[in-house]
């Protein structure tokens, strides 16, 4: 039995994030998350960051990556 990550769409996709949308630039089934690598489906991807063109398996791990990238955000209250 294939799972949906096999046989010929199953590899990692290329894709080039826009404002509000992306653009799939090499075909595939999924993307990976960058912050915690799971395979996120493109027709599940909701979350990604335009400036750093990588996505995001949830708005936590987009949160995540936004603190990491400014430690500033930590001192706000």
């Amino acid at each position: 039995m294939m799972n949906r990550f096999e046989g010929p769409g199953g590899r990692e996709a290329r894709i080039r994030y826009l404002d509000g949308d992306f653009q799939v630039t090499s075909p595939g089934a999924f993307v990976r998350c960058a912050v915690t690598g799971e395979n996120i489906a493109l027709d599940e991807l909701k979350y990604w960051s335009v400036a750093r063109q990588e996505p995001y398996v949830s708005a936590a791990a987009s949160l995540q990556r936004e603190i990491e990238s400014n430690p500033d955000l930590r001192k706000r209250s």
